[in-house]
């Protein structure tokens, strides 16, 4: 799907538009570094990763609204301690600005999380993220441990990178991010990425939780297909938890269009057990349900 097909396709269903959950959008210095990472990929990763969206702040924002999104999660993460709370400032100041674009917040295990988290939540942030392979820490560590528990209260949904993919960490793996919904099985935790490469375990942690969710995040596409195919049983346990999976796409440091993401997206729901209801529920209501956002359905 091209990307100037994707709003008039979107429309067709009966949206208003797309909600993403999963878009960064950071502070020019960080959003450059981010950036430069992704220029070594070939190094990192042993495949090149050209970044489709390299655009000002300004142009992105454009992008997305000439793609049909009408709201979208602008997430951030640190990787070092004393980087968390500027970060949670500034996207809440982005977010101020930018319409469309709902406060978010990130966390770090450091002494003062609890405190600036819950200054974020008295100040209405709609989401959260938490990279735990970029941060290089352990989700359970006794520092997050009443952050989990104040997201969980709240009901605020935390997008996690807890997977082995694209490259494995020493504290990544859903085993480890299990640890922390045992402790906190209420937690509204949507897995990155579908926890690629581990998608069947994420699965297994959706079929456990009440409130475990996978984002759509590189799933599917022909750039992550051969280091994460889908499992052969994708479809059908797509169908036992269809009100479980949102759209998260990684915009704007992906290294193919949008519109791959949502053909990906699409081309699932030819399974006649998902169909047009499964695309509304992943481009826009689950996501809109999660933000905390009203419905704004036109069929």
């Amino acid at each position: 799907m091209l990307d100037a097909d994707v709003a008039g396709w979107v429309r067709g269903l009966g949206l208003p538009g797309l909600v993403d959950l999963h878009v960064h959008f950071m502070p020019d210095e960080v959003q450059r570094k981010v950036w430069a990472y992704f220029d070594r990929a070939g190094e990192t990763y042993g495949v090149d990763w050209p970044i489709r969206y390299r655009l000002p702040e300004a142009e992105r924002v454009d992008v997305l609204r000439s793609l049909g999104v009408v709201a979208f999660a602008p997430l951030v993460y640190p990787h070092k301690p004393g980087m968390a709370e500027w970060l949670t400032s500034w996207v809440r100041e982005f977010a101020a600005r930018t319409p469309g674009a709902v406060p978010t917040a990130t966390v770090y295990p450091e002494p003062s999380v609890t405190a600036y988290l819950d200054e974020a939540l008295r100040t209405g942030i709609r989401c959260v993220k938490a990279h735990v392979q970029v941060g290089a820490y352990d989700p359970r560590s006794p520092l997050l441990d009443p952050a989990w528990g104040m997201l969980a209260d709240a009901g605020v949904p935390v997008v996690v990178h807890c997977g082995h993919g694209p490259l494995p960490g020493e504290h990544t793996g859903l085993d480890v991010f299990n640890e922390v919904l045992r402790r906190h099985p209420t937690l509204t935790a949507v897995l990155a990425h579908a926890g690629m490469p581990e998608i069947r375990g994420a699965l297994d942690l959706v079929a456990a939780y009440p409130n475990v969710h996978v984002d759509t995040t590189m799933v599917g596409v022909a750039f992550t297909a051969r280091r994460s195919p889908l499992p052969v049983d994708w479809t059908d346990r797509l169908a036992a938890y269809p009100d479980r999976v949102v759209l998260g796409t990684d915009f704007p440091s992906i290294p193919y269009p949008y519109g791959e993401q949502i053909a990906a997206i699409a081309s699932w729901a030819e399974d006649r057990r998902l169909g047009a209801d499964f695309l509304r529920a992943v481009l826009h209501d689950t996501p809109a349900r999660l933000l905390g956002l009203r419905s704004g359905r036109t069929g």
